[in-house]
């Protein structure tokens, strides 16, 4: 008869038990969850705005939409491209950007000596190529041949990256080019060749590939003039942690990967 009290006491310490190991794993349970509520509190969200070069525009297309993939929660707005000498003007005056990523460091450094980026880091290079309309009806096959008074030339403007850049490829071949107009952005350059308003023209190898609208060929000394293109998120961003993510993006491999499929080289 003694034993019922003892059994009693027993069982009544079992569910003490059971109910303290409930509370702990009720406990645990809003532990695991409080860091996956942390991380959505930190997920990235808003608008990003974004500056890049000309010369970008296939590749950075590609690439917004495969950050917004990574970042359901930030929204890449429309991208502004144009010539890198245009944008870095525009953004000293006071545009509202959150990246700017320049075809040459020359135009970026116009940007971070304002004290506008703290830091940058080099994502690709290019290299330029002699773009012709189809069928090549002025018979150019030579860097030799823009030199030709007969032959209408069409060029970058020099401040813009593709225009210093042709001005030195011409420079070291020891030629001089008289063009029929000067642009602001590789694209107008790559557009009149297209449209057979010039007989050539000096745009970027990305520019030419996979596009049918041009021939083109690579002439000597290409391969000595690298224009290498850094990336910045601005100091003062509205979305600085989507602007640094952005452009870590860009120099990760993912962002690589796609640069490199549309023809970009290495940093």
């Amino acid at each position: 008869m003694r034993m019922r009290p003892l059994i009693a006491a027993t069982a009544a310490a079992l569910l003490l038990l059971a109910g303290c190991a409930s509370s702990d794993a009720g406990g645990g349970a809003t532990a695991t969850a409080t860091p996956s509520a942390t991380a959505a509190a930190n997920a990235l969200e808003g608008d990003l705005t974004v500056f890049a070069a000309a010369s970008l525009k296939a590749a950075f297309d590609e690439i917004a939409v495969a950050f917004e993939e990574e970042n359901p929660g930030v929204d890449v707005l429309p991208i502004t491209y144009d010539g890198s000498s245009t944008l870095a003007t525009q953004i000293i005056e006071g545009a509202p950007v959150d990246v700017f990523a320049s075809a040459d460091e020359k135009n970026m450094t116009k940007v971070t000596d304002e004290d506008l980026i703290a830091s940058t880091e080099l994502f690709a290079a290019n290299t330029l190529v002699v773009a012709l309309p189809p069928g090549n009806p002025a018979g150019v096959d030579s860097l030799d041949d823009l030199a030709d008074p007969a032959t209408t030339v069409v060029l970058c403007a020099p401040e813009v990256p593709c225009g210093a850049a042709s001005q030195t490829l011409l420079t070291n071949a020891g030629l001089a080019v008289t063009p029929v107009s000067l642009e602001q952005n590789v694209t107008a350059v790559l557009t009149k060749v297209a449209a057979d308003e010039a007989d050539a023209g000096l745009v970027y190898k990305t520019d030419v590939a996979n596009n049918d609208a041009v021939e083109s060929f690579a002439p000597d000394g290409a391969a000595d003039v690298v224009n290498s293109y850094p990336i910045g998120a601005l100091a003062d961003s509205a979305n600085p942690d989507a602007a640094a993510a952005f452009a870590a993006f860009v120099t990760g491999e993912r962002g690589q990967e796609i640069l490199a499929s549309y023809g970009f080289g290495a940093p």
